[in-house]
């Protein structure tokens, strides 16, 4: 599980942070960070991550046009996107531009794990 490479894109170098915490104790490899779309698609393209964990709110360009742009990079990229709450139709758009899943801020460790583990095992 250590193989597994993710790139954590988010504005907020304390979302990263925590990010980055919960997923190193549980065996992911953060290869990346980005605090905007923009980079983190540069990113992406450069690092070739196994997951991609994008807010969907970023000045630049926020998550949803950043998971289209590395969607047309790669068909087969997997994502996940963190919202805030109530952002429900950001979350649908997310979806539908290719992201496999959402976590909610403030995050649950369990709920991360969850997710990443499901998306890339």
């Amino acid at each position: 599980m250590g193989d597994k490479k993710i790139l954590l894109v988010d504005d907020a170098a304390f979302m990263r942070m925590m990010l980055k915490n919960i997923l190193t104790q549980n065996g992911y490899n953060i290869v990346g960070e980005a605090e905007n779309g923009a980079i983190g698609v540069e990113k992406y393209k450069e690092l070739k991550p196994d997951l991609v964990i994008l807010d969907i709110t970023m000045p630049e360009m926020d998550g949803i046009q950043a998971a289209k742009n590395i969607k047309a990079v790669d068909s087969a990229a997997k994502i996940i996107m963190c919202s805030a709450m109530g952002q429900q139709e950001m979350v649908i758009e997310s979806i539908q531009a290719g992201a496999r899943d959402f976590i909610v801020k403030p995050f649950q460790p369990d709920r991360v794990v969850e997710a990443v583990n499901k998306a890339i095992g």
